[in-house]
């Protein structure tokens, strides 16, 4: 039952890189005046397919990748695309610097510019979406699935989850690689699923160092998901007629 409920809970885990900062003593406070040199670039990309939304967070930290986040002083500023983006706090997560964008919009080559101090670093990104070929049927049939996506190359690696509503079912969990477009799981590995209702969760998760930063580094994290649901069923009830792929 736990390994049931981690997997369930994962996408909300995903969002609380959004959400929720690692550091614990990131209370808000007054502005302050920091050497560039003092800060760590955290920057998060999380696409959302179902809500059709982008959410870029921004944060600027001190001591490292889990340090305390910064409220930049003005005439400093942090933009996207050449708009300014506005700040934002709270006690748990500190500051932050947030922009929304719609997903289907968002797709190609975007820039971030940090103002501080007066030195500008600029981080020029990709920000590229991924989806299924064909969508998936409402009904599949226990043998290999096969899920062709637009979007992935040989050699990308994506999290693939696959999930029932057994109490005591292991579900799927693992990291697959990208093979001519396509991700294969086997009519073996559904051995670990149970009949009836199933979600499938595909999250391509890269993280990059940034090109342009202060001597502490930084980060790039995106993440884009795709998720369906369809009920699998044992190959003896299949039709004679119907043929299952995945597809």
């Amino acid at each position: 039952m736990c390994d049931y409920v981690e997997k369930k809970v994962l996408f909300v885990f995903y969002w609380m890189l959004i959400l929720v900062s690692a550091c614990v003593n990131n209370q808000p406070d007054h502005p302050k005046v920091k050497n560039n040199g003092d800060f760590y670039f955290d920057y998060t990309i999380v696409g959302d397919e179902e809500n059709n939304e982008v959410t870029v967070k921004l944060q600027y930290r001190t001591g490292g990748s889990g340090g305390r986040t910064w409220l930049i002083p003005q005439p400093g500023r942090v933009e996207l695309d050449g708009e300014i983006i506005a700040a934002d706090s709270s006690r748990r997560n500190g500051y932050w610097y947030e922009a929304n964008r719609p997903l289907d919009e968002f797709e190609g080559e975007h820039q971030i510019v940090f103002t501080n101090n007066g030195k500008e670093y600029k981080e020029d990104f990709n920000f590229n979406l991924m989806s299924l070929k064909t969508e998936v049927s409402g009904v599949i049939y226990r043998d290999d699935l096969v899920f062709e996506f637009n979007g992935l190359s040989t050699g990308d690696q994506i999290r693939v989850l696959l999930t029932d509503t057994g109490f005591y079912s292991r579900g799927i969990d693992r990291i697959d690689t990208v093979t001519n477009g396509e991700i294969v799981i086997s009519r073996y590995d559904l051995d670990n699923v149970k009949d009836g209702p199933v979600t499938i969760e595909f999250y391509r998760e890269r993280e990059e160092e940034l090109t342009e930063t202060t001597q502490k580094g930084g980060r790039l994290v995106t993440i884009f998901g795709l998720r369906r649901e369809f009920e699998l069923k044992d190959s003896s009830r299949r039709p004679p007629e119907v043929k299952t792929n995945g597809r």
